[in-house]
Parts: structure tokens; C-alpha cells; sequence
């Protein structure tokens, strides 16, 4: 069981736990390089993390672009998946957004990932359209999934 939760930004010293959780949730995870370069060097890249009983058990990460935002990715631990942590830092990723003045917020999502597509459209998002062959490990195709902030 998770104790209660907390959502703050995420820090150089997170990437390690940050990587770990990429590694555990996705098929094709990004490096830990990638996620150095975007806390060193793009000045677009915001990430949020879900931390409780110290430690890392989820994370969103997003580039804000001109008033846009491009959710990269966002993963929880299996062991706080179906407790709200998804929904928290879908929710303090929108409210950094909009703190940011950014108006709209956009994602691609497995068409297979119906969990997260009925977060998604809890949020508010709506369909935008297919990205036929978009995910590498198995071609499948991504639901882009958008909202007006």
C-alpha cells in the first residue's frame, strides 16, 4: 500500500530512480543519457515525479513549446498502478502547464492502453487522430490524445 503521495518537479538526483521506473514499465525505455540531456539541456523539458515513503514510484514527463505541451511519457511502478499516483501527476503536469500560460496539452498513447485512454479522457482529452506504425518494439499504433488548458 502507498502512504500519501507527493508530486514536485524532478531533480539531477531522480534520474537514476527515474530510469529505473522507464526500464521496469516500458518495452523500448529511454536511456538514462536522455534523461540527463533533458534536465541539462532542453530548456523545454519539464518533468514531474510521484514520490512517496521516499521513494520514486511514478513520473511525467513534458516539453513545452510556444503555448503547447508534448506529454513525452508518463509510468508508474506496477506496485501503484490503480491508486490515483497516474492521475496525480497527470493533474500537477496540467497545472504546471497552465502556470507555464501554456493553452494545449497533447500525448500519443498505445491504441491497445485502453486504461490509460479512459484517464486520459477523464482529464478531459480528447481523440486528435492515428499515428499508423508509431511504437518501434511491435509498429502499433498511437492514439494522439489532446486537451485545451
Amino acid at each position: 500500500m502507498v502512504s500519501k503521495v507527493c508530486y514536485r518537479k524532478m531533480t539531477p538526483a531522480d534520474v537514476k530512480a527515474v530510469h529505473a521506473i522507464e526500464q521496469a514499465v516500458f518495452v523500448a525505455p529511454w536511456t538514462e543519457e536522455s534523461f540527463h540531456y533533458e534536465m541539462n539541456d532542453n530548456e523545454y523539458a519539464c518533468y514531474i515525479v510521484a514520490e512517496a515513503d521516499g521513494a520514486l514510484i511514478g513520473f511525467c514527463g513534458m516539453w513545452m513549446v510556444f503555448g503547447d505541451v508534448q506529454i513525452t511519457n508518463v509510468a508508474v511502478i506496477e506496485q501503484a498502478r490503480g491508486l490515483g499516483v497516474g492521475e496525480g501527476l497527470m493533474k500537477t503536469a496540467m497545472a504546471t502547464a497552465k502556470a507555464h500560460a501554456m493553452e494545449n496539452m497533447s500525448l500519443e498513447v498505445r491504441v491497445s492502453n485502453y486504461v490509460a485512454q479512459s484517464l486520459y479522457r477523464k482529464l478531459g482529452f480528447q481523440d486528435g487522430g492515428i499515428r499508423k506504425g508509431y511504437y518501434t518494439d511491435n509498429q502499433e499504433d498511437a492514439l494522439v490524445m489532446w486537451v485545451s488548458l
